[in-house]
């Protein structure tokens, strides 16, 4: 039974024509090449460096032209079962041997002046067979294992982080949706204009968790989101943007919302007067960074303190999982001003999708 393309994702193959895993078979084939060089005993220091040589030529022009076949034939391989892909690509790998060693008897071999046993080229034939058999099972037999190892790594990231972005407050819920039905007679314009902006986080929350935006899209998110509250808090919510980051960066849907919803939650919707919120944002070694500050009520309760702890550990967890080392959040207090820095890596989109295809 075929399978369609979109299962490229389960195919224990890694793309063979990523740098990363063209260099890691290049990589094992020169240590066989040394490992079948050094092996004879009879042989000069001379010999031995030569017979490196050619053996060096032989398996990684029989590597390279793997990974070449392999690569154009991925699609298809795809659509069979991975037993099924495996037993063809060992065929295809087996094969590729086959026609290098007989071009490597014609070109070199034959036409030396040397004079080999009649049997010798049904040796050199069998022999090279044989050896890269021998290879080529522990090779795919190393990627399927890996395979295995991201396609269960990617299921927990996945689930963790699906769990962790579709966590939208429901007090947010509750108090848009009482503001829209006010304005359903008052300003009906206004409350289609928020049902629009909810409908919008709405959608972006519920999509896949793998979903990456631009940087200009997420910022737009949040414009909505601002819209939406300031038709509940008025002139009480001020915000202030200083923003000097590219436009086309790929970032994890809803990331800064949270931080947004967090500090207008428990800093300015908390305070009679209201306040500000300052953001600001700047690409710094190919690194982007946010920072977003609020100032906080004269007291705020541990339940509230609580809360600024879960929103904060949501997008922190979503770093960590999406970015690893290269992406974290940090906070301070100083003074009644709350302060949220987060950074991560500066990708575009092409970048993006080669993460997902070395992934595959």
């Amino acid at each position: 039974m075929q399978k369609t393309d979109s299962n490229i994702d389960t195919l224990f193959l890694p793309n063979l024509c990523g740098i990363r895993a063209v260099f890691f078979v290049v990589f094992i084939a020169e240590l066989f090449a040394f490992f079948l060089a050094l092996a004879p005993m009879n042989i000069s220091a001379t010999q031995r460096w030569y017979q490196l040589g050619l053996i060096s030529l032989f398996v990684q022009w029989c590597a390279l032209a793997s990974c070449s076949i392999l690569c154009l034939f991925r699609p298809y391989l795809a659509r069979f079962s991975n037993i099924k892909a495996g037993i063809i690509s060992y065929i295809i790998v087996l094969t590729i041997i086959a026609i290098i060693t007989e071009l490597t008897y014609y070109f070199i071999y034959a036409r030396s002046i040397v004079i080999y046993p009649p049997d010798w080229h049904l040796h050199f034939f069998l022999r090279n067979l044989v050896m890269g058999a021998i290879l080529t099972g522990p090779v795919l037999r190393y990627f399927y294992i890996q395979n295995q190892w991201r396609l269960n790594i990617r299921a927990e990231t996945e689930a963790r982080v699906q769990a962790l972005q579709s966590r939208i407050r429901p007090h947010f819920l509750f108090n848009s949706m009482n503001t829209i039905a006010s304005l359903t007679r008052s300003d009906p314009e206004k409350a289609e204009t928020a049902v629009e902006n909810l409908a919008d986080l709405f959608r972006v929350s519920l999509s896949d968790a793998r979903k990456h935006l631009s940087l200009k899209e997420e910022i737009e998110l949040c414009h909505r989101y601002i819209e939406i509250e300031q038709l509940r808090l008025g002139d009480r919510l001020e915000v202030k943007w200083d923003l000097d980051v590219p436009n086309d960066a790929m970032v994890p849907a809803l990331l800064l919302q949270p931080l947004l919803e967090n500090a207008i939650y428990h800093g300015i919707e908390s305070q009679t007067e209201g306040g500000c919120i300052e953001i600001k944002g700047k690409l710094n070694n190919k690194q982007i960074e946010f920072t977003l500050t609020n100032s906080l009520p004269d007291e705020t309760s541990k339940q509230r303190q609580q809360g600024n702890q879960l929103a904060q550990e949501n997008v922190r967890e979503r770093l960590s999982a999406l970015y690893a080392h290269r992406g974290k959040l940090d906070v301070s207090e100083k003074e009644g001003v709350y302060q949220v820095s987060l950074q991560f890596p500066y990708e575009l989109p092409k970048q993006v999708e080669e993460h997902e295809d070395f992934d595959r």
